[in-house]
């Protein structure tokens, strides 16, 4: 399931016995060979061909290397919404490591044809045992008897899920490295018997719409979706489509990586799969990577290497190959402090630790308490919203930032005392309650919250909730909750607080309003993995980043859904002042003397679009996030409007923040993309101002179609659209521009000009400086986390005390030192057809003319320079 943030990819299978009825007959016209281009040897060669496979074509491409010789084969399935072509890069590169490498649109998808079945055993998978027959007759595939390639197979998603299936189902398959999948389907969708209808709606739209699947599965989908429970022919549907259903049969090298921020198919789903392919006594190798379906980090390169290595090992034979530790967690361990960028480090161990190794028990308060289930289920506690990916709302907790949302009388709240050491929790914790209910039919949804000393930072770790159904609540039972399983470390003198809310955005609840008494009967049991050892020395907690996608929406529920933190009492005479910074300090963690920022003072004023320039370090990023209240300064304050920022300040809705990009569900247009952000937020519909946003930003008609058309130009500008609703005054965009060609830019540059032209006002961070001098009325220059100059831009770029002395060719280094040393010199900077030379007060042009020749410097021309990179270069002198 190709739900792009991530890459979601991967759903189901068929038996043996029935894969020997049909041919695969090569279409006409198919099966010429042609050269992918590549700067890498040796070349690859692709041919494509459309094959008839039991009624339905499929559309494949057949990857091999040059040379002679047999070789073993991998067959790579893409995801769900996806096609053959994206795995074309994987297949290239395992092509050139010796590999005959197949990959095909499964039925519905791409340029095949047929009905979606979900990875039905007689559909796709009956599919893919046909497409090994094929490769048992290609003269480059080694084989192990006749009909029997030497084959492995990989995927993510739905590639995964065919991947373990086909293992199941076909015995010829010698090793599979399936990803971010599940075991049991019906356990991902109806987890304890409630249906998860948001990710299910996704799937049933990104194949197209119902009628674009078989049609049981069809009346399957609708008859839930409308009763908002699963029946027990759905849960027999899915569970015959799954991997569990063949797992006693799945008997090779099965090398599984699950994502920590996914709340499609959770860790339990690898749990299960590893434990069952394990029993059967295959080898088994479990990573939990750092992203998923709902965003975050995938580790592609990580990823595509260690299953070349597992194939290495389990397909040529390799017994030196080192494939990795029998199980791998990556761990989020800190922050590039010049760009910002989260840092992973990997935590291993020689066995698989399961989800329930070497528990602790954490004593809980909190009582009896009563829970509302309000009529309709709404409004309803909100946990991850799926599929905003690239970063997602998962993302950010796993980075230090609570974002989830819920709403008063509708949950239980259980917490502990401070911990009185570091807490590393691995795998599933859980908690046994005492569930009463004035109806018949209960839902609970479980979650575990890090709280912070402070009590108002709370992180719900990768964004995971647990929902339980209980029948027969009115007589009253204990229920045991098995919390989502998580890699999450929580430090000393931070709490865990047990909350157990009525609702949650994703899952169907009750409709029927009804009033909930829970008791807590357990400590809450946590799992601790003491054997899983951390690769490096855990770096500071603070770490945090904004991931790009599903950050804009996670700071929308911040900013409205969060208790407010008091602060100093706003300023009147700033009251229409859209952003003043006064001696703003950052030191970077752990020192006294070392500093991001450093009493750094500006103001912006209405209608200005501001420019914030600086190298790399200059502390550009950590002062956009003090001004949008995610770090706390360590001295000076900034104030929007004459309110002092802080976390959750309600000032901060005044303020769109656009950082690194954003996710989009690429099923949905446009337009669709941005009402459901705003629906997330909470806030009325008629507060959102979409068509004024949407005029701003420019995209016509392009909003009525599906986000996975659209270009990289088109989804920056729905990204800043995202931004700008509810028409914030003060906006702030990091890096709008950035993998944009120049039309592109040009039309971003003119979104952020009619912006400000109504009187509000732009902060934009960009390197591109022509762009900057284009589209910025004001600049801030820093370095070294100090502000160099602030001003207007006309007036910064005509600067009188600075000179272009053109050389005709660069200036030597010594001569350059030379030239600095001068009196009435500040600065010098060498270019590339001369210097940039900024007189101190008082220095005297024509007397530098006459050191410079006297320094023997080929002067050819002398005159005021003219253009911000100049200007900017001779601003912050070296540190470019």
């Amino acid at each position: 399931m190709d739900l792009r943030p991530p890459g979601l990819r991967a759903l189901l299978g068929r038996p043996r016995r029935l894969l020997a009825a049909a041919a695969v007959v090569v279409l006409a016209g198919a099966g010429t060979w042609t050269a992918v281009a590549s700067d890498d040897p040796p070349p690859v060669h692709r041919t494509d061909q459309v094959m008839a496979v039991d009624g339905v074509r499929l559309d494949t491409s057949y990857f091999t290397a040059a040379g002679t010789g047999r070789r073993p084969a991998v067959l790579l399935a893409h995801g769900f919404g996806g096609s053959k072509d994206d795995m074309r890069t994987e297949a290239e590169d395992l092509a050139r490591d010796g590999y005959a490498v197949l990959t095909w649109s499964a039925r519905g998808f791409g340029r095949s044809t047929g009905k979606i079945g979900l990875n039905d055993p007689k559909g796709e998978v009956a599919d893919v045992s046909k497409l090994i027959d094929w490769l048992a007759k290609q003269p480059q595939v080694q084989l192990d008897k006749p009909g029997d390639p030497r084959v492995g197979m990989a995927g993510g998603s739905y590639g995964g899920a065919i991947s373990l299936l086909t293992a199941g189902y076909d015995d010829r398959v010698d090793a599979i490295a399936p990803s971010i999948t599940y075991w049991n389907l019906s356990d991902a969708l109806f987890p304890n018997g409630v249906f998860k209808k948001l990710w299910a709606g996704i799937f049933f739209n990104t194949g197209g719409g119902c009628a674009e699947f078989q049609p049981e599965l069809c009346a399957m989908y609708n008859r839930v979706a409308e009763s908002g429970r699963p029946d027990a022919a759905a849960v027999k549907l899915l569970e015959e489509r799954s991997p569990s259903a063949v797992g006693s049969r799945i008997k090779v090298p099965t090398l599984l990586f699950q994502g920590q921020t996914d709340s499609l198919f959770t860790l339990d789903q690898s749990d299960a799969a590893a434990k069952a392919i394990k029993a059967n006594g295959a080898p088994v190798d479990v990573d939990w990577i750092a992203g998923g379906h709902d965003g975050g980090n995938l580790e592609t390169s990580r990823v595509e290497s260690r299953v070349t290595s597992w194939f290495d090992r389990y397909l040529k034979g390799d017994k030196a190959t080192d494939t990795g530790p029998a199980f791998r967690v990556t761990r989020t361990g800190g922050v590039d402090s010049t760009d910002g960028a989260a840092q992973l480090r990997g935590a291993t161990a020689d066995s698989y630790p399961g989800l329930e190794s070497d528990r602790k028990d954490i004593a809980l308060k909190g009582g009896t308490q009563r829970v509302a289930n309000p009529a309709g289920a709404s409004p309803p506690a909100v946990s991850a919203l799926p599929g905003l990916g690239g970063g997602g709302l998962s993302q950010l907790s796993s980075l230090g930032v609570g974002v989830s949302l819920d709403f008063p009388g509708q949950y239980a709240r259980f917490d502990s005392a401070p911990m009185t050491d570091n807490v590393q929790i691995t795998g599933a914790p859980t908690a046994t309650v005492h569930l009463t209910s004035t109806t018949d039919d209960a839902v609970l949804f479980g979650k575990v919250y890090d709280v912070g000393p402070d009590g108002t930072q709370q992180v719900l770790p990768s964004q995971l909730v647990a929902p339980v159904r209980v029948e027969g609540a009115k007589a009253g039972q204990d229920v045991t909750i098995t919390l989502p399983a998580i890699d999450h470390e929580v430090q000393k003198g931070h709490r865990l607080r047990l909350v157990l809310a009525s609702t949650d955005l994703g899952y169907a609840s009750p409709t029927a309003p009804a009033t909930y008494t829970v008791t807590l009967r357990s400590p809450l049991s946590v799992p601790t993995a003491p054997q899983v050892d951390t690769a490096a020395a855990p770096l500071p907690a603070w770490v945090w980043w904004l991931p790009a996608a599903g950050a804009l929406a996670a700071l929308a529920l911040l900013l409205t859904g969060r208790r407010r933190t008091a602060g100093p009492a706003p300023d009147p005479a700033l009251a229409e002042v859209p952003l003043q910074i006064t001696e703003l300090s950052k030191r970077y963690k752990g020192s006294t003397d070392r500093y991001a920022v450093r009493e750094l003072s500006f103001r912006v004023e209405k209608g200005q679009v501001l420019g914030l320039l600086g190298p790399n370090g200059a502390g550009k990023t950590t002062t956009l996030r003090m001004l949008m209240g995610l770090i706390k300064p360590d001295g000076g304050e900034v104030r929007v409007f004459g309110h002092a920022i802080r976390p959750g300040t309600p000032v901060l809705s005044r303020v769109g923040a656009f950082v690194e990009g954003a996710g989009f569900l690429p099923h949905l247009s446009g337009r669709e993309n941005l009402e459901l952000y705003w629906q997330a937020t909470g806030r009325p519909a008629e507060d959102a101002h979409l068509e004024e946003a949407l005029q701003i930003a420019g995209l016509g008609d392009a909003l009525a179609r599906a986000v996975r058309t659209y270009s990289q130009g088109m989804r920056q500008r729905l990204a800043i659209a995202q931004a700008m609703l509810g028409l914030p005054d003060l906006l702030i965009l990091d890096e709008p521009t950035n993998g944009l060609d120049p039309p592109q830019i040009r039309e971003m540059r003119e979104v952020m000009i009619r912006y400000a032209a109504a009187g509000r006002t732009v902060i934009v961070s960009s390197h591109l400086l022509a762009e900057v001098e284009q589209s910025c009325t004001h600049l801030v220059v820093m370095d070294r986390g100090r502000l160099v100059q602030a001003g207007p831009v006309a007036e910064i770029i005509g600067s009188g005390d600075t000179l272009l002395v053109g050389t005709g060719t660069p200036v030597e280094e010594p001569v350059v030192e030379k030239v600095a040393a001068l009196p009435g010199v500040a600065s010098v900077t060498s270019t590339d057809d001369g210097l940039l030379v900024r007189m101190e007060p008082g220095g005297s042009a024509p007397r530098l003319v006459a050191e410079l020749v006297r320094l023997d410097v080929p002067v050819a021309s002398v005159g005021p320079h003219r253009r911000l990179e100049d200007a900017f270069l001779t601003l912050i002198g070296g540190s470019a």
